[in-house]
């Protein structure tokens, strides 16, 4: 019922009962001063424009305001409802107190507008929107854990804004968006999607299915039954009970290079098809791929469904760290690429890396087929010209009903062009056609404008996903039971004042009479977008800045928001093209508590939606060590961590992965307690990381740590993994000569550290002055930077530095074992067990969050209880290794604390060097120089440069001995300043300005770390 028709039955109401009073009695001062009530309601949560009551309206005993969209904004809850409703009614003229008080906003009470996860008593007649828990589509059979309040059998569809495209009126391939403050958006939402928030939704079970590549290896391989083009790999089928057969239809093939117009691979093929059976001899078909270089793959498989297709096809994947066994549902999903899994796979071609399917099933007489596999994300193929009907004008999302301008284009013959990019960098329009999706999915433009292609594709993709399904019964498609979408955007706008843009929601509920096909209300997209935005405002406000922005919740006709038939969000995180938000957006720190939030707001929706209760995964175990338990075992212990912000994130078990050698991890051991005993082989270093789970899912790994035993040992060796940060890069506020003000990100002093790995950084900042204004996406004003990395991966901070000091540990013939900082400044671990220490600080140094000033700094080299452990350590006499980038820096001139003098002292005194200078050379390379200590000799190069093997040493320290007794053994080769000193007295020490794990080969790591430790036992 609309406001219109309220009001004219209101009238109607006060000419027929004049004894109830008319609406139009409330007078106009007593609705602005419940307008600015509501305003301070507001204020305290969101931030919105005025909010009026734009009528009223008397219906029977009910007294009706309604307020303006404006108040729909406000996340409404039983206690503030329940205040608000005080608040008016006090507010009320005694003639009122008669009527029962209903506020209205957005075509609902705002008691409707109280998302269903959050009531205390439930709707009995609101219908939920829940397309069944039947079969998922993939099911890892090897996982030693099953979540039974998460997420598991729910399909969450979901992409990440934008992504590289062609443009016919430029005839050219670019992004979406502007290269600014040393991202774009059509990159920097995937460093949330994909490192953060597709693992958090799969440790919790669910299946997630996107639009665009997923996986950054340029590298692809595809195995094909119709062969492989380019390729010495193989497709096999083994026969034994029953025979594999040519399928009747179409299937994939890989025939050429490149793609063009509406050409479909999975139409220019064919597929496999054999009976299952229950028991017998099984018939299987293999995969073997030839892999150009060993690393780390996504797997994808490909098949067709059938009339009779199984639920329960059995794929088993072959990879470095063992064998991983899935289900798959070949009753969906057919006809595409369905991932699986990222393994890791060694070089070259043989058959412990391979992928292999079987008949057998729960059900004999179904049917399996077989089709291609794909491994590793590769470089774009599809190819785009300027079409031959001209092109249209790019219309934006809201705008998307407006009408199409044709543009005719000079006649010239454009040729067809790839991107030239690695696929996962593209929009979904080509990935979509990659994979085998209906081209009146990816472009409704038929070709003539890739960009509106691309937003219009990812909801109408959403329904073809659902198509056949419980969820969108009426349409053809996967049949995939789609439970919601999601949409991840960073907005734009800026400001020039350093003040937040912040946190938009946008759903739309008016398509479709307002209900999905099931009959569940559309207004369920209100609910999902308020669930997942108060989450992100309040653990932004928490944990990093309490004046976050939360802005509006808009109901209103986005195309992505409008389209698909499933409950969608789309999310504008935060303004891209603004400095105070991207100060704390660049930050992986701030992009993991974004990625829980979100994660958290869909589990709170769904499971309202199947009427159960939800348990959130716990956060990362930590405080770890490994300790020699025996002769040959070794003890790992570790602590869970409690999250502040969810009881129900408590761990209840654990599962500890184990690598051996240059191996991958295997498929995990579940453990009751947080310790863990194992035989530890000689000669190998054998790593291990731990993860804490509870009946919500598994929690993201822990650091790796990592043990060896070497044969005749000379000692064991402690190595302390100090290195934990993650950030942004520097950046800075300052005023510039005259009325100019300068502010942005300083790469060169500090790239920051990325988690892992970076997939959205494209080049350094090159625009800091603020008064210089966006003109066009290649001249974006303040913020401006450059692409020359725009399509690389760039290396971050593994936490797997261990395995890195131990391999050259066990080469120099010491055995090893390794701990956290955290668990030798808690005394778990006795530096006074080990006659050698190794501590990483890597590029450990006190960072700030954001604008800074707010929550306390973190990564502190040298913590007070680490000082007093290392000075106890030094004073019985041991030896300590340590090497950082910011050995010095970090407690002489760090721009962001101020300098102790007992840390000097400790720095001094204890350690024996002192602090010369930052940023000390830019070319990477160091040299012995002659000191009284001969055995450290040699010359060494470390990574200086951006790179996708390790993170960059930017800025390496110069340290200078201390005290008599210890003498510079280092310099750098380009100015001859002091890279590492060592100190022989009643102890010995070895502390280098640059991190050891940095050094370029493994050769040159095995010769330094034999001469560090050759130097600790001379004259002994």
């Amino acid at each position: 019922m609309n406001v219109r028709r309220h009001f004219l039955l209101s009238l109607l109401a006060a000419s027929l009962f004049p004894q109830m009073g008319g609406a139009q009695e409330l007078p106009t001062e007593v609705r602005q001063e419940i307008g600015r009530f509501l305003d301070a309601t507001a204020k305290k949560e969101i931030s919105v424009g005025r909010i009026k009551i734009d009528s009223v309206a008397i219906i029977g005993n009910t007294l009706q305001l309604f307020a303006n969209m404006n108040c729909a904004y406000i996340p409404f809850r039983e206690k503030n409802v329940a205040e608000i409703y005080t608040g008016v009614n006090a507010l009320l003229p005694a003639e009122f107190a008669k009527y029962h008080l209903q506020i209205r906003t957005n075509k609902r009470s705002i008691e409707e507008l109280i998302p269903q996860a959050l009531r205390s008593k439930k709707d009995k007649k609101a219908k939920t929107f829940n397309p069944g828990a039947g079969t998922p589509l993939t099911t890892n059979l090897s996982a030693p854990y099953t979540p039974a309040n998460g997420l598991r059998d729910r399909h969450i569809a979901l992409w990440q804004s934008h992504g590289f495209y062609y443009e016919p009126k430029l005839t050219r391939w670019e992004w979406q968006r502007a290269r600014i403050f040393q991202t774009v958006e059509d990159l920097y939402t995937q460093s949330y999607v994909l490192p953060f928030l597709v693992p958090m939704l799969e440790n919790a079970g669910a299946n997630v299915l996107l639009p665009r590549e997923r996986d950054c290896q340029t590298v692809e391989v595809i195995v094909d039954n119709d062969g492989n083009l380019n390729s010495r790999s193989v497709y096999t089928e083994n026969i034994a009970d029953k025979a594999w057969t040519q399928g009747n239809g179409k299937g994939f093939a890989h025939l050429r290079n490149q793609y063009i117009d509406f050409e479909n691979p999975f139409k220019e093929g064919t597929f496999r098809t054999i009976e299952t059976i229950k028991k017998g001899k099984e018939s299987t078909a293999e995969w073997i791929p030839e892999i150009p270089s060993t690393g780390r793959y996504a797997v994808y498989v490909s098949y067709q469904t059938l009339p009779n297709s199984t639920d329960d096809a059995l794929y088993t994947v072959y990879h470095k760290g063992g064998a991983t066994r899935f289900k798959v549902n070949q009753q969906m999903g057919g006809g595409t690429w369905i991932y699986l899994g990222t393994f890791g796979f060694d070089a070259g071609k043989n058959k412990t890396c391979k992928v292999t399917l079987s008949n057998r099933s729960a059900k004999a007489g179904q049917t399996v087929t077989a089709d291609a596999v794909k491994i590793g994300g590769g470089m774009g193929n599809i190819a785009r010209r300027l079409s031959d009907a001209g092109v249209t004008e790019n219309i934006k999302s809201l705008d998307a009903n407006a009408a199409i301008v044709h543009k005719e284009m000079p006649e010239v013959d454009y040729p067809y062009e790839t991107s030239g990019y690695p696929r996962f960098c593209e929009a979904a329009r080509y990935w979509l056609q990659w994979a085998g999706i209906p081209d009146s999915v990816y472009s409704e433009s038929q070709g003539k404008n890739d960009y509106t292609d691309d937003y219009k594709c990812r909801g109408i993709w959403v329904n073809y996903l659902a198509g056949g399904s419980s969820a969108n019964p009426t349409e053809k498609g996967l049949n995939i039971p789609v439970d919601m979408a999601f949409a991840f955007h960073s907005d734009a706008g800026t400001t020039l004042n350093d003040s937040i843009i912040g946190t938009l929601g946008i759903y739309h509920t008016n398509a479709c009479n307002g209900v999905f096909s099931n009959g569940a209300s559309r207004y369920l997209s209100h609910d999902l977008t308020d669930l997942i935005q108060s989450n992100i405002v309040r653990d932004i406000r928490a944990l990093h800045e309490p004046d976050w922005t939360r802005r509006g919740k808009w109901n209103q006709s986005y195309y992505e928001a409008r389209v698909p038939c499933v409950p969608t969000m789309l999310l504008e995180l935060l303004s891209h093209q603004n400095f105070a938000d991207m100060r704390y957006g660049l930050d992986p720190r701030f992009r993991f508590t974004v990625s829980r939030a979100i994660y958290k707001g869909m589990l709170q929706f769904l499971c309202s939606q199947y009427n159960m209760d939800y348990i959130v995964q716990p956060l990362p175990v930590n405080r770890m060590s490994l300790r020699m338990a025996s002769e040959n075992e070794v003890e790992l212990t570790w602590q869970p961590v409690t999250d502040p912000l969810e009881p129900t994130a408590t761990a209840e078990k654990y599962i500890v992965y184990t690598r051996i050698g240059d191996g991958d991890f295997d498929n995990g051991v579940l453990v009751d307690k947080n310790c863990y005993r194992t035989v530890l082989p000689s000669g190998v270093v054998c790593s291990y990381k731990v993860t804490a789970v509870n009946k919500g899912g598994e929690s993201f790994p822990s650091e790796i740590l990592s043990a060896g035993r070497a044969f005749n040992s000379q000692g064991t060796v402690l190595v302390i993994n100090g290195f934990d940060r993650i950030s942004a890069p520097a950046d800075f506020v300052a005023a510039a000569p005259a009325d100019t003000l300068l502010a942005g990100f300083l790469d060169d002093l500090d790239h920051g550290v990325p988690y892992i790995k970076d997939i959205s950084y494209i080049g350094k900042m090159k625009e800091f002055r603020r008064s210089i204004p966006w003109m066009d996406d290649d001249a974006s004003g303040f913020g401006d930077s450059y692409g020359n990395y725009e399509s690389q991966v760039i290396a971050g901070n593994t936490f797997d530095y261990p395995a890195v000091h131990g391999a050259a540990i066990l080469k120099a013939g010491y055995s090893f074992v390794s701990g956290s900082d955290e668990a030798v400044e808690n005394g778990q671990v006795d530096l006074n067990d080990y006659k050698y220490v190794d501590f990483i600080l890597g590029k450990e140094c006190q960072t700030k969050m954001g604008r800074g000033g707010i929550m306390p700094l973190e990564f502190k080299t040298f913590s007070k209880p680490m000082q007093d452990a290392i000075a106890a350590y030094c004073s019985q006499g041991g030896n300590i290794f340590i090497s950082g980038s910011y050995v010095g820096t970090d407690l002489w001139d760090n721009r962001l604390a101020k300098a102790e003098d007992s840390d000097k002292k400790f720095a001094t005194e204890v350690l024996k060097y002192k602090w010369r200078t930052g940023q000390a050379a830019t070319m990477g390379k160091v040299k012995s120089v002659a000191s009284p200590f001969a055995v450290l000799t040699g010359d060494y190069s470390y990574h200086n440069e951006l790179n996708p093997d390790s993170y960059v040493v930017e800025s390496p320290d110069a340290i200078e001995p201390a005290g008599k007794e210890a003498y510079t053994v280092m310099r750098y080769s380009e100015n001859n300043l002091s890279a590492g000193i060592a100190y022989r007295g009643a102890y010995k020490t070895c502390v280098l300005g640059f991190p050891f794990e940095s050094i370029r080969t493994e050769s040159e790591r095995e010769a330094l770390m034999k001469a560090v430790l050759t130097f600790f036992n001379e004259n002994e």
